[in-house]
């Protein structure tokens, strides 16, 4: 009988992820020699290389090719059994490993954290911000429990469950505050700034102007919303932000802020989770909580933009 540890296992595939053994050490919180001696031993374990160490980039053999698919779903079901225990534990108390968007989460998280925690107390919240395709590897991994993401993701294994929406909203240099909004034909003609690629807010603001992703443009692109408005403060162009960002980006910024005329841009933001996951009550327990928290937000917006 072959005998092989789910810790190798573990170790092996954060090295095919990385393609690296120092940054896979790092992942897993241990030394690049102690990795290579795990990852050694699997090999003498199974006689046979999964690794090819002779290039610069670790890269698998044709065996560790096939090897590393079973590996993922062999951690997977050990999640799901890890899972299947919390799950059946009394309430929702635990590790929650909950993914999220970037352009959603400096401005949710703060009342999102403290509405989990007081909800439930012995929650173990744990949070990774990242773009939506990694999300979604890392969720069908069973490395995340759920994700707050832009809908739809149209993934048959993932539950989908929509929070809420959001508008769109014009960011412009405050010397353009009583300009005629723009439709989005003008927006076509002028220094539109978006976020890099992989943002799927990035997506989102080109379908609202109809200019295809393909096509050259006279634009600017940034890592961040922060960004994007810092870069229209200072006279370069315009951009969009969904309106949960727009107090906390704007506030430092020489700019002006407008709505669009109906139908207003706008996306669906929702939560998703793994349909196979044990802990699917629970995690739709913490999607009413990312409900509320939202709407709070929401009000508190609203309330704001009507103080005199």
């Amino acid at each position: 009988m072959i005998n092989i540890t789910l810790k190798q296992l573990r170790y092996f595939d954060a090295v095919t992820r990385t393609g690296h053994f120092g940054r896979a050490a790092e992942s897993c919180a241990i030394s690049q020699p102690a990795m290579s001696m795990q990852i050694k031993e699997l090999e003498e374990t199974l006689g046979v290389s999964l690794l090819d160490r002779s290039a610069r980039k670790v890269r698998l053999t044709s065996f560790g090719e096939e090897f590393s698919l079973r590996v993922r779903d062999l951690l997977r079901s050990a999640e799901e059994l890890g899972d299947m225990a919390r799950a059946a534990r009394e309430g929702l108390i635990g590790r929650l490993r909950l993914g999220i968007i970037p352009t959603i989460a400096p401005y949710l998280l703060p009342s999102l954290i403290g509405d989990l925690t007081e909800r439930h107390p012995g929650l173990d919240l744990h949070v990774r911000e990242s773009l939506t395709p990694r999300l979604l590897q890392e969720l069908s991994d069973g490395r995340i429990d759920a994700a707050v993401v832009a809908l739809p993701v149209s993934e048959p294994a993932f539950t989908e469950v929509t929070l809420f929406s959001e508008t769109f909203l014009l960011v412009r240099h405050s010397d353009a505050a009583d300009d005629p909004v723009p439709s989005p034909a003008s927006l076509r003609e002028m220094r539109l700034l978006l976020l890099e690629e992989g943002h799927c807010f990035r997506d989102q603001a080109l379908s609202f102007c109809n200019i295809r992703s393909t096509l050259p443009r006279e634009t600017l692109d940034g890592s961040s919303l922060s960004t994007l408005v810092q870069m229209v403060g200072s006279g370069i162009g315009v951009t969009l932000i969904p309106e949960m960002a727009a107090d906390v980006e704007t506030r430092s910024a020489s700019v002006s802020i407008a709505r669009f005329d109906e139908p207003q841009p706008s996306r669906s933001v929702g939560m998703i989770w793994r349909k196979t996951s044990p802990l699917a009550p629970q995690l739709g327990q913490v999607a009413e909580v990312v409900r509320g928290s939202a709407a709070t937000l929401r009000e508190r917006h609203r309330q704001a933009s009507l103080a005199p």
